[in-house]
């Protein structure tokens, strides 16, 4: 199995720096799957080209197999293309030979690393159940210039047709780790079949691998149904995480809902809610925006829950943690999210490489799933759920209680989510549309409360209520916002 990887980036050579390969050597690695070689055959300023050449032994790999003889005709354990065709066993060799560049690490080129370069792969036989028009299905959303030319059956015998094997080129300007990540995924799905036995543990694999551009890819159920090997209860769960990243901004519908105009009620006007700074008189054509009036609320019953120890639970680019490490009272703060994008997004904004240690010290950021238990996520004295709930798929909210309500255990959790009723108050909205594009469900007040006061009952908490945004005495505010606090032992037993 042969694939090469070129750059032209000025110089080119610094290719084997993010490779972590040096290109004046061949050098072998043994990998699960047999031998995997790492060579240059082009090297030069401005052109130069890395090839991974994996060789596998068909025998090897059958060698005190238990089970079936057979894989379609008695030979067929011995006569196969393995050796040949790229497939889920070159996805393991990208991954074992190239380990720290998937990560996205150069110590001394990190700059580089973090740049989309002009990148050109190559893999001259890969099997593809699904012809040219599957790889460029898969591979284009991701900003690769697809070539797939089906290779015939027998080249001397053309009236034999097109065999299922393809020699695909692509070439865009990618990230060096997001390309391993693409291949990584992709192969043993255009293959459709895996080498190995597919368990529980693919699916943290994928997320891990296609967080960063799964959950958006048009073709996301194809590649998760095919990468999990058809099997639907770990299908559904992957899809489920999957729907948990969210890429973009929570907030962007919000944001341009404010630009947006209300619709205002019989003898009601839109009037900001929070008062004026005496340096900025407010204005009542100018209310304060939504996301504002939100992550004011919340920075509130912060500060009135006492909390020193704070967690951004579906921190998203990092908005409300940059308030928080404003807050000298707070001494620690705690930003997780599912999406390794926004996380990288957030470091950024945050400038965490411009942090003094001691300001650093004060923050820990991580991607987690809120759905699975993680004890990195215990011992805060508050936890913040900024519009994160209704990105969750209904079935796993379950989950979610079980993590932040019973393992986590905050003393206090905020939680906000939109109000669907005041929907009808944006006139640019659609009816039956919700506010974002990831949005699961959206709540109303009733249905709110009633997941609320369940959950709070459940897990010893008592719960309160608070509206954020203008208050529409019809159809409420457009945020409602949850304070969970958590009950004294004694407390506890009298309720």
């Amino acid at each position: 199995m042969l694939l090469t990887i070129t750059t032209t980036v000025d110089p080119a050579s610094d290719l084997g720096f993010l490779l972590h390969k040096h290109p004046g050597r061949v050098q072998s690695f043994d990998v699960s799957v047999g031998t995997a070689h790492v060579f240059y055959p082009e090297t030069g300023e401005r052109r130069t080209t890395a090839a991974l050449l994996l060789e596998v032994d068909p025998v090897g790999l059958v060698r005190g197999r238990h089970g079936p003889a057979g894989e379609g005709f008695s030979l067929g354990q011995y006569v196969n293309d393995r050796p040949y065709a790229a497939s889920s066993m070159l996805a393991v060799a990208i991954k074992e030979v190239f380990r720290t560049a998937l990560t996205g690490r150069c110590a001394s080129h990190q700059e580089l690393a973090d740049s989309a370069l002009p990148l050109e792969l190559h893999v001259p036989a890969l099997p593809c159940r699904g012809g040219a028009d599957l790889a460029r299905r898969v591979f284009e959303p991701l900003g690769w210039r697809v070539t797939a030319a089906a290779v015939p059956l027998d080249p001397a015998t053309p009236r034999w047709g097109e065999s299922r094997y393809l020699d695909l080129r692509l070439a865009g300007t990618v990230r060096l780790a997001d390309a391993l990540n693409h291949l990584y995924v992709l192969l043993p799905v255009l293959d459709d079949a895996k080498h190995y036995w597919v368990s529980t543990d693919e699916v943290d694999k994928l997320v891990r691998a296609g967080g960063d551009w799964l959950a958006a890819h048009p073709e996301k159920e194809l590649i998760t149904r095919r990468y999990l090997a058809h099997k639907r209860e770990l299908t559904r769960d992957a899809l489920a995480r999957l729907a948990e990243v969210d890429d973009t901004d929570p907030e962007d519908l919000d944001n341009s809902l404010e630009g947006a105009r209300v619709i205002d009620p019989p003898g009601w006007s839109v009037q900001p809610d929070q008062p004026a700074r005496p340096d900025q008189p407010a204005r009542p054509d100018q209310p304060v925006p939504l996301n504002e009036q939100r992550r004011g609320a919340v920075l509130a019953a912060v500060r009135a829950a006492g909390a020193r120890r704070v967690g951004d639970f579906g921190c998203g680019e990092g908005v409300l943690v940059r308030d928080l490490l404003a807050d000298a009272a707070i001494e620690q703060v705690v930003a997780t999210d599912v999406s390794a994008r926004a996380l990288q997004i957030a470091a950024r904004k945050l400038k965490l490489e411009r942090m003094s240690d001691r300001q650093r010290d004060r923050l820990r950021i991580f991607q987690s799933s809120l759905t699975y238990r993680d004890d990195r996520l215990a011992g805060l004295d508050a936890a913040v759920l900024m519009e994160v709930v209704e990105h969750i798929d209904p079935p796993r909210l379950g989950a979610m209680e079980r993590v932040v309500f019973g393992h986590a255990s905050p003393s206090t959790v905020i939680v906000t989510t939109p109000n669907v009723e005041y929907n009808v108050r944006y006139e640019t909205l659609p009816p039956g549309v919700p506010r974002h594009r990831d949005h699961r469900f959206e709540w109303t007040r009733r249905e709110f409360r009633d997941w609320a006061d369940a959950v709070a009952g459940r897990n010893g908490y008592r719960v309160r209520f608070l509206p954020v945004g203008a208050d529409d005495p019809e159809v409420g505010s457009p945020t409602q916002l949850a304070i969970f606090d958590k009950l004294r032992a004694d407390e506890a037993v009298t309720a």
